[in-house]
């Protein structure tokens, strides 16, 4: 898809989960947001890293399972410890929709020829699948590592939503493995409902969603123990502390095809 100019005006989604975690590809303006989401909900930078650490373990557990190629979508800014950088070996295509994440993407990974950055909405898995770096780094008849972590609450339900996680299902090899991290509720309500309401006015609708919604993303597959649980719950490193675990506000879960 056609790439639209960056507006340094207007927040973006992928920047300032990109301030949450101590980067530096973020304008003022995704700065101010970040500062408030934190003001209304303290625990949102750790919120962010403890998505980022899950986001670590399902791809090894992805590579342990000998997958060597990741389709990550809504990927964001690839910078503290991403994919291409845990599965060393593997092939990687980040896809997100916002052209400043897609532009600093492609500069923070330079030529490396194993890894790709597309430009594209999650919704429309024809285009983004016919993409070539897509075409050139995913191979159809591999199992793939398909990764939608923290972007599904920026999506509304849709017929689009729902007919593309079942295209991605389809077109996945046996063996695959999907991965989804999702905002919830939890137990602050309140914060998390000010906080979406924050993200509506930027122009990016915030969703949370039930446990039994996000397991709904996962239709067609098989979810792997524990099932759908909070983020830090989902099979922690040995010495994490997840005590207060629903207190950060994430889904996540893992499944097979």
């Amino acid at each position: 898809m056609p790439e639209p100019p960056i507006d340094p005006n207007r927040p973006s989604a992928a920047r300032i989960y990109d301030a949450f975690l101590g980067g530096t590809h973020n304008f003022a303006a995704d700065r101010a947001v970040a500062d408030r989401t934190a003001e209304l909900l303290p625990m949102t930078p750790r919120i962010a890293r403890a998505n980022r650490a899950f986001l670590r373990r399902v791809v090894r557990f992805a590579t342990a399972r000998g997958i060597r190629q990741f389709l990550d979508l809504g990927s964001g800014i690839p910078t503290q410890q991403n994919v291409h950088e845990i599965a060393t070996e593997a092939r990687v295509v980040h896809v997100d929709v916002d052209p400043a994440a897609v532009l600093y993407s492609r500069h923070l990974l330079g030529d490396d020829s194993r890894v790709a950055v597309v430009h594209g909405d999650l919704r429309q898995p024809s285009l983004v699948l016919a993409e070539p770096a897509v075409r050139k780094l995913i191979d159809p008849g591999e199992p793939v590592g398909i990764l939608m972590v923290a972007v599904l609450h920026f999506l509304p339900e849709s017929p689009a939503l729902t007919a593309a996680l079942r295209d991605y299902r389809e077109l996945a090899a046996p063996g695959s493995v999907l991965a989804i991290s999702h905002a919830a509720a939890g137990e602050s309500p309140a914060e998390l409902e000010r906080i979406a309401d924050l993200y509506n006015r930027t122009g990016s609708s915030l969703l949370p969603r039930t446990t039994e919604q996000v397991e709904r993303f996962f239709d067609g597959w098989r979810l792997v123990e524990p099932g759908v649980v909070q983020g830090p719950e989902w099979r922690p490193d040995p010495g994490d502390d997840t005590t207060g675990a629903a207190g950060y506000l994430t889904l996540a879960g893992v499944a097979v095809r």
